[in-house]
């Protein structure tokens, strides 16, 4: 897949099928219509493209917005790319570009830019100044442009929508399994291996510090976490905590990782943590060493889940 970050880089003359969107969470709903949108490319002879928007228009247009988002724009990036589809292309949201006409979004970027032959979009699809352009403006312009639209019906726009929220509320409520079985793959964090404060060490459990910079990523509830991740192309699974350190008096929310069988230094390394399970809620223990106990029964109760599922 080529990501193209800027329009302009975008050199393409072959002829394309586009579907438009935030696709946030690329989950098994998005991947019946991207699955649609590549296969219609394959059968057509034509170039598969989505067209999404980054920042989140919300994040332009609301200034008091706090959305957070599931993927952060490289991890949709990467999902994207092994779904098969052959061109990202992120458009740069800006106030100026939320003024451009419908008529002319059509012809300078899908007909112009990208040589739209079909486009695939949602019953409810709004575009151009104010959002006032809907998919019937559509059909007519591509009666004026030459290129067909295919339309997306409400059951599964249905189905998009409500997965996406769904998504967002078992996130916040520590519910990983459900959010994992609507996104079809493993939630993820991906941040920076960074020095902590070295608490872990002294309990005998040292852990990887991890500091994601995008603070539109949205991070689920406080609380202990079985994951894995790949480093240096070998699979290694772990505990993590997301929270506050409430028992050493902590104040400002970490994301620390235990890997179990695993002491390298990755310092500085990037890292993607992928999120299994929730197995209990972050809280405060009357002693270093009550704490040290119960991370003893963490352990034991990660290391027999993986037994049991991951073997």
């Amino acid at each position: 897949m080529s990501k193209v970050q800027n329009i302009e880089e975008y050199k393409s003359v072959q002829p394309t099928v586009i579907t438009i969107g935030t696709f946030d969470g690329v989950h098994i709903g998005h991947q019946q219509i991207i699955k649609r949108l590549i296969n219609t490319g394959k059968t057509e002879n034509l170039k598969s493209v989505i067209l999404t928007f980054f920042p989140h228009p919300r994040m332009v247009l609301q200034k008091d917005s706090n959305i957070k988002l599931i993927n952060t724009i490289d991890e949709r990036s990467q999902i994207l790319d092994d779904l098969g589809l052959d061109y990202l292309l992120i458009k740069k949201f800006t106030k100026d570009f939320s003024r451009l006409s419908a008529e002319d979004f059509v012809k300078q970027i899908l007909v112009d830019k990208l040589k739209a032959k079909k486009i695939i979009i949602g019953y409810d699809h709004r575009f151009g100044r104010n959002r006032n352009a809907d998919i019937n403006d559509l059909k007519t312009f591509g009666e004026t442009f030459n290129f067909e639209v295919e339309e997306i019906s409400m059951q599964e726009i249905n189905d998009v929508a409500v997965s996406s929220t769904k998504i967002r509320n078992a996130l916040k409520d520590g519910d990983i399994m459900r959010a994992n079985k609507f996104l079809g793959y493993n939630f993820m964090l991906n941040g920076t291996v960074v020095e902590g404060k070295g608490l872990g060490r002294t309990l005998q459990f040292p852990t990887a510090n991890i500091l994601i910079e995008e603070d539109y990523k949205l991070i689920p509830k406080q609380g202990v976490y079985i994951v894995n991740s790949k480093i240096k192309n070998k699979l290694y699974f772990g505990m993590m905590n997301i929270g506050e350190n409430p028992t050493v008096d902590g104040n400002e929310e970490t994301i620390e990782v235990h890997f179990f069988g695993f002491n390298k230094d990755i310092y500085g390394r990037k890292i993607q943590i992928n999120l299994l399970k929730h197995i209990r809620e972050e809280q405060k223990f009357e002693s270093v060493d009550a704490l040290k106990n119960q991370l003893n029964k963490d352990k034991k109760t990660a290391l027999d889940y993986i037994e049991n599922h991951h073997a």
